[in-house]
């Protein structure tokens, strides 16, 4: 599909506002961060650069109550649902709420294509299985909602990574960083950033890639975000520290092409949900 026919159709699908900044440069780009020192798998679905770049569809529901509801819904009937037109679904909650906050589920939805995407938006309501199980839950969190806000981003798999890669059962903790740029342009030098140096970077040092997403529609633009996992939180914390002292970081990060990419960033720890299939 032409670029521009893709961003004409991406741009007119009705995507829900989503949370998120982002950032990229220097010392906010290591700052909080560590990694997983063991050798990850990270096997790709499809690593090839030829291959068509996936859409990914990112929702993040705010929580009424504990999530059992959601959850049930999600597990029993939704992914079942999605699965039945063979679209991979990953879930999450907080790592580690902070007190008082309101827990979050995160959905990543996995598309190969926008046909795909836009065709599944709109038939996923003639599948009769998904309407007859679904209406329960319909009819109990309408006068009593299980979310006060779902947010949602849509974006392209990135060339250096068109389809996702698969992170390896150990893992306990995934990272979702959202950055947003000062301008379009900018934006773009960002994500040549990540596709022209900085992947490679993360492969070296064991931040475990899942899947990277220039984003077409969401709340705060232009914006770029990527998942990545790890066995735990000292293994997040090495990787991120050979990161920030990586001598292909220190000579990318002083290049002038690369220089005001991104204003700040949004990190958020997640655990997955044992329905999660990443």
């Amino acid at each position: 599909m032409k670029r521009r026919n893709f961003m004409k159709l991406a741009g007119a699908l009705s995507v829900a506002s989503a949370t998120g900044i982002a950032s990229a440069m220097g010392k906010t780009e290591i700052e909080n961060g560590v990694s997983d020192t063991s050798e990850a798998t990270n096997t790709s679905a499809t690593n090839n650069a030829s291959a068509a770049k996936e859409i990914y569809e990112w929702r993040i529901y705010t929580l009424t109550g504990d999530g059992q509801q959601l959850d049930s819904f999600f597990e029993k009937t939704l992914f079942p649902a999605y699965g039945r037109k063979k679209i991979k679904a990953g879930a999450f909650k907080l790592f580690k709420p902070k007190e008082g906050e309101k827990d979050q589920r995160h959905v990543v939805f996995i598309y190969p294509d926008i046909d795909t995407y836009y065709k599944v938006k709109k038939t996923i309501w003639d599948d009769k299985e998904f309407r007859e199980k679904a209406q329960e839950f319909f009819d109990a969190s309408a006068p009593a909602p299980v979310y006060s806000l779902l947010e949602t981003y849509l974006s392209e798999a990135f060339d250096k990574i068109p389809t996702h890669r698969l992170p390896d059962p150990s893992r306990t903790l995934f990272e979702i960083r959202i950055y947003r740029s000062p301008n379009e342009e900018a934006n773009q030098r960002k994500v040549t950033m990540f596709n022209k140096d900085e992947i490679s970077v993360f492969d070296k040092v064991g931040v475990n890639s899942v899947l990277y997403g220039e984003i077409l529609a969401g709340p705060r633009m232009p914006a770029l975000l990527y998942l990545t996992w790890y066995k735990d939180e000292a293994t997040r914390a090495e990787a991120w520290k050979q990161f920030g002292s990586h001598p292909d970081w220190q000579r990318m990060s002083k290049l002038p092409e690369y220089k005001y990419t991104a204003t700040d960033n949004k990190s958020i720890f997640l655990s997955p949900m044992p329905y999660s299939q990443l």
